[in-house]
């Protein structure tokens, strides 16, 4: 296939729309429904990230987007049953490495994956699909498919779901064009390697970083490399737990993922886990539930004639104080930025959400205060000296 027609571009009122290359070959087959503009933007962002972060990690990767970039990322790493309820994975399905990759990406922030697009860096097997097919999805993108896998994921949207089959030996040409406004950019493509030995360098007094640490920061940095910026990730135990992106100052995607990593571990919660949620609710009806339920508009849920919507029996509130107790107990938090953080205020709000390593390029004026407010807090940080900006 050497073009692709779209209904409409990024909206309905820009049409006509087409993908090319300029007469080659195009690296893409899709197996089964129709493709828009942003599905395509949202693929081919989303499989870069995973088949990088297969190559840096040496496991099975998977990503959750949503207009051009990640709800969530995150590496094959087993489930607890906590994190299988905090997931909706559902009872009595065992899942694959690929599976348990992409159930956590999309576990990191449920509510912004609603209508997500799937990237794997694995053959999408049975246990992938039979999760996805009870999701709100728009589509997925992954090298292979098997059999059982297909016929599962084709009967969902009415038969319309998107499936795409990429070519994972597939290298794009060096550089890379965008036309705005009439005007044609030419750039070197990214392609800058991101591996531990970016995180040699830390400049604070504590010089190490464990393993699952180094995990986490590339798992950040490569999630960084799609987002758009400004951004910064927040990860703990093998997947992102807060993606801030698109902010227009650091400090605010500092305080937006901080938010989200923080709702992520509210979660965990016995409190929450436990919702009675009537028999048939929707799987992002209790999403929305649980975001509001975790949040200072508890109240708004608990009203008369609202809580009968989603609950067998109207749950107690979940006070601040026993947020904040629970709160306590999150540590071992890894952040990436994208560029250099230039105050400490976000060295400080990191601390609140129990950031203990850090990555970042480095490279402001402020860099000794920054350093000294990590040694204050304890935290490892590592100065990598590569900017991540994309747009």
């Amino acid at each position: 296939m050497t073009e692709y027609k779209l209904k409409y571009g990024c909206n309905p009122n820009q049409s006509p729309a087409r993908i090319h290359m300029d007469g080659k070959e195009m690296p893409f087959t899709i197996l089964n429904g129709s493709a828009g503009y942003i599905n395509l933007l949202d693929a081919f962002n989303a499989w870069q990230l995973v088949k990088e972060l297969k190559a840096a990690t040496g496991l099975a990767s998977a990503a959750s987007f949503k207009h051009v970039s990640p709800a969530g990322a995150a590496v094959a790493h087993p489930l607890t049953e906590t994190d299988r309820k905090v997931c909706f994975v559902p009872e009595g399905l065992e899942l694959s490495p690929i599976a348990s990759a992409y159930v956590r990406a999309r576990g990191c922030d449920r509510v912004s994956s609603f209508g997500d697009f799937a990237a794997l860096s694995d053959e999408c097997d049975e246990s992938v699909a039979q999760f996805l097919v009870k999701e709100v999805s728009d589509g997925i993108i992954a090298p292979s498919y098997s059999e059982k896998a297909l016929e599962i994921l084709k009967s969902k949207r009415r038969g319309n779901y998107l499936i795409i089959q990429i070519d994972p030996d597939y290298e794009p040409e060096e550089i890379e064009t965008k036309q705005v406004f009439g005007m044609k950019f030419e750039q070197k493509r990214n392609n800058c390697q991101i591996t531990p030995n970016l995180f040699d360098e830390l400049p604070t007094q504590i010089k190490e970083l464990p393993e699952i640490a180094k995990i986490d920061l590339l798992i950040s940095m490569i999630t960084l490399k799609y987002t758009q910026s400004n951004s910064v990730c927040y990860c703990m135990g093998g997947q992102t737990i807060g993606v801030g992106a698109g902010q227009q100052s650091r400090i605010a995607c500092t305080r937006l993922a901080g938010t989200k990593a923080d709702n992520y571990f509210l979660r965990t919660h016995e409190k929450v886990t436990s919702l009675p949620f009537i028999d048939g609710i929707r799987k992002c009806e209790a999403d929305n539930a649980i975001d509001l339920y975790i949040s200072d508009d508890c109240e708004e849920l608990l009203k008369d004639g609202v809580w009968q919507r989603y609950f067998t029996e109207k749950p107690s509130v979940f006070t601040k104080e026993e947020k904040e107790e629970w709160h306590k107990n999150m540590t071992n938090v890894a952040l990436g930025s994208d560029a250099f953080f230039p105050f400490e205020d976000n060295i400080e709000r990191a601390v609140k959400s129990g950031v203990k390593y850090i990555a970042q390029p480095g490279g402001s004026v402020n860099d000794e205060a920054v350093i000294k407010c990590c040694d204050d807090n304890k935290i490892a940080m590592a100065m990598t000296g590569i900017r991540l900006f994309h747009h």
